[in-house]
């Protein structure tokens, strides 16, 4: 069993580090190894993840996904994250939230019998899908109160939103037309991927 650790910031400002050192404390006392981390600055609101995608597939049978809390693997829609879960399930992995004691388990070296360990499962399964949904509804929130200071702001007449970087934007376009992925760009600029596909649509539309 190896233990890969998936570690999620939303933005490219946030430290997607940053729970490194808490995991890493929290597997040393229950005497284990984490044997790789997968940092990731993407929205937990999209399952186009490539550090995501790429610990499932080096990922084996019965490995433990590791994440600070449920929300730091999803804040996905119900189907998306049936899609995200059957990954989970067909590569089965044991997901291990630090905040959720119930799948702990996973980690400890104890031996339990198959009627107590197929209950713990469920419970563990239940809770799991409990946050998962708890995860996407304050995302929603968290969006609808966002539009509703923003329509306020606009009917006072006090928004005028975020200004351009056009320097930055200008060198997105040139990376766009030079081939370079989305990922790429995101790496060496920090811009969203949502950025990213509005100044590829604006170049497209200037060629047309």
């Amino acid at each position: 069993m190896f233990i890969r650790a998936y570690l999620r910031a939303s933005t490219a400002k946030q430290d997607a580090t940053r729970a490194k050192e808490s995991l890493t404390s929290f597997v040393a006392n229950k005497n284990q190894k984490i044997a790789s981390y997968y940092f990731e600055n993407e929205s937990g609101r999209t399952l186009q993840r490539p550090e995501l995608m790429k610990l499932l597939e080096e990922a084996n049978e019965g490995d433990v996904l590791l994440v600070e809390s449920i929300d730091r693997l999803t804040r996905l829609t119900r189907d998306d994250w049936m899609r995200l879960k059957l990954l989970i399930q067909q590569k089965e992995l044991q997901v291990v939230a630090q905040d959720l004691p119930t799948s702990h388990k996973a980690l400890e070296l104890e031996e339990t019998d198959d009627v107590t360990r197929g209950i713990l499962d469920a419970v563990n399964a239940m809770l799991i899908d409990i946050l998962a949904t708890m995860a996407c509804k304050d995302y929603e929130l968290r969006r609808e109160r966002s539009a509703q200071g923003i329509a306020k702001a606009r009917a006072a007449g006090a928004y005028r939103g975020r200004p351009e970087n056009v320097d930055r934007n200008n060198g997105i376009a040139k990376m766009l037309n030079n081939g370079m992925t989305y990922t790429e760009i995101q790496n060496a600029t920090g811009a969203s991927r949502a950025t990213i596909a509005k100044i590829r649509a604006r170049e497209s539309h200037a060629v047309a």
